[in-house]
């Protein structure tokens, strides 16, 4: 009898861990199926280390990618160059999380009914990326090592992000013998995936924190001798400005004002700014991982605190999160994260379909205002308003110090204008002065947002 209640106890037992079991692999099952379906690697998603995942097509409906029978690129070599860290090359050398991202709706995967079979020539992906913006981008940038970013601040969409140096992925150079450094760091999507010491832009985060906490700024005046000494620091200027206002400072881009400020804000303040604007911050978008940018000012000395406020120091930044900021200063609380994915359909169904959301309020709109009024001031009075073809540019250059190479030039701002409210970013990697070799490259690739825009009316 006692043998009896033991086996009845056992069997009892293996009841309940099977009943156990059987609901936990449900539960993971309806929370994890998709990823499983569409782990890297499987035969049935994915051609080489990117995911096969039907068309793929820009803002303006130009196929930038096929994937039904192998991988099919545009037909333009310049597009497909300006397309590739986006989307992925033939071997897997240039991943593109972005449509991993989506391989799910892509698939046409069902919970219920497994695999549909329908997507492989079903299944779209429209980017928020303009193709023709892309290879004008990629062309201004001309093979120097570096990135331009522009995106709607209203709606959120990229129509920019363009990396060099590229290449054609169907026509692969021997990266592996190159000597020329033509293709140096060429696997790194540089947008999403590098930081770079800001330099001079970054005094627009100084700017913003001294227009909100210091009263008597807009009366406020700095004397420049070309260099001062701060927290036992020599801050060093690169001209003689004399006496001038914070608007003067900016367009300038006086270092002896800004050290002065910076230091005057104090390190809790600066970090506050730097950390609510979101400049050194991490994202994720749409299956990237943007680098983690640096601004750590715990145990920094006056003279530290001055450097970081010119934009040296230990600074580092991304440029999707810089062009965010750009964002937050040309829309306000109402400007939009930006965003990569526009739709998915498989077959005939609209499976994703990307929403606009605000990125909330950051900065109080006096201060936002008059630092885009300060930030309009350099445009018209120093780098030049011929240059824009009659867009309303608010901006800011950049010339960051790297040690024993050429500095960065860098030019970052946004265009004040109802019909194109674009936010943008150039970074180039030791190319010299920012106004000068930066400016430039942003002037092209907005004049071909705006005839992307205007095409799209």
């Amino acid at each position: 009898m006692k043998k009896v209640s033991r086996r009845a106890i056992c069997a009892l037992l293996l009841a309940l861990a099977l009943t156990v079991g059987t609901v936990a692999f449900g539960v993971q099952y309806f929370a994890k199926a998709d990823d499983w379906v569409t782990f890297p690697g499987s035969p049935h998603v994915y051609t080489g280390a990117n995911v096969a995942c039907g068309l793929v097509t820009d803002r303006a409906g130009k196929v930038l990618l096929e994937t039904a029978e192998g991988r099919a690129y545009s037909s333009d070599p310049q597009i497909r160059a300006a397309t590739m860290h986006l989307l992925g090359d033939r071997y897997g050398y240039i991943s593109a999380p972005l449509l991993g991202a989506y391989a799910d709706e892509m698939i046409g995967y069902d919970k219920i009914f497994g695999l549909h079979g329908t997507y492989v020539g079903d299944s779209a992906a429209k980017l928020t990326i303009s193709a023709e913006v892309q290879k004008t981008a990629l062309a201004a940038l001309s093979g120097t090592c570096g990135t331009i970013g522009v995106y709607n601040y209203k709606t959120g969409e990229i129509l920019c992000a363009a990396t060099s140096p590229s290449y054609d992925p169907d026509n692969m150079p021997d990266i592996e013998h190159d000597t020329t450094g033509a293709y140096y760091g060429v696997y790194v999507n540089r947008f999403f995936r590098s930081t770079y010491t800001p330099g001079s832009i970054f005094k627009l985060v100084t700017a913003a924190a001294a227009l909100e906490e210091i009263e008597d700024i807009d009366s406020r005046t700095f004397t420049c001798n070309g260099e001062t000494i701060i927290g036992g620091q020599r801050i060093i200027c690169m001209a003689h400005h004399g006496t001038l206002a914070l608007q003067q400072a900016l367009a300038h881009s006086c270092n002896v004002a800004f050290g002065e400020l910076a230091a005057e804000l104090g390190a809790k303040k600066l970090q506050k700014y730097a950390d609510k604007l979101g400049v050194a911050a991490r994202y994720s978008v749409d299956g990237f991982r943007t680098a983690e940018g640096c601004f750590d000012l715990s145990g920094a000395e006056s003279g530290d605190t001055a450097w970081a406020g010119i934009g040296q120091y230990s600074d580092q930044v991304n440029a999707y999160a810089f062009m965010r900021y750009m964002g937050i200063l040309g829309g306000g609380e109402d400007a939009a994260e930006p965003y990569l994915m526009a739709e998915v359909r498989c077959a005939d169904t609209a499976s994703y379909e990307a929403k606009t959301v605000a990125i909330g309020k950051s900065l109080k709109e006096e201060a936002r205002q008059k630092l885009s009024q300060m930030m309009r001031r350099n445009v018209t009075d120093v780098y030049g308003d011929w240059q824009f073809s009659g867009l309303s540019v608010c901006a800011k250059s950049g010339t960051a110090e790297v040690e024993g190479q050429k500095p960065h030039a860098m030019f970052a701002g946004f265009v004040q204008d109802e019909a194109y409210p674009l936010a943008f970013v150039v970074f180039v990697e030791n190319a010299g002065a920012g106004s000068s070799v930066a400016a430039p490259m942003a002037a092209k690739v907005l004049a071909a947002c705006v005839q992307c825009m205007n095409a799209e009316q």
